[in-house]
């Protein structure tokens, strides 16, 4: 596993983890990359710092530490809180609403919700591009 930082056109930075150099290429050639916060499709990476060690350690480095598992719990966090403040709740009908908005041009706006593996299918099918997203409990 990679984790990339990533930017796109407007300046928002996100992390994101590929199985390889290979796949991000591949995902950005097929412009399978978006912005989080704003869906652009024009991302490339950003500056990064490689992780240097100053010696060999005993412990197995193949286990992500819970310095790591707190980071990404908060980054959930406040990836929720996001969308909380900027997307509409709308449950169990999210895939009639997202077709609603993917089929009317003029009814364009955010939402979130739940879908049955099914509907899932059934809206890729239709070309309907879905992301999933961690719910992180607030109080977890």
């Amino acid at each position: 596993m990679i984790k990339y930082n990533l930017k796109c056109q407007n300046n928002h930075e996100f992390e994101s983890w590929f199985s390889d150099s290979k796949e991000y290429e591949k995902l950005l050639k097929n412009k399978l990359l978006e912005c989080i916060f704003c869906k652009s499709k024009n991302v490339s990476k950003s500056i990064m710092s490689p992780n240097v060690t100053q010696s060999k350690s005993k412990i197995d480095t193949n286990y992500p530490s819970k310095r790591d598992y707190v980071k990404v719990k908060n980054d959930l966090i406040q990836l929720r809180k996001f969308i909380e403040k900027n997307f509409e709740f709308v449950g169990d009908k999210f895939a009639s609403k997202v077709r609603n908005i993917y089929y009317d041009a003029e009814n364009n706006k955010n939402i979130y919700g739940t879908v049955t593996e099914q509907e899932r299918e059934d809206l890729e099918k239709e070309g309907i591009e879905l992301s999933t997203i961690p719910w992180v409990k607030k109080d977890n």
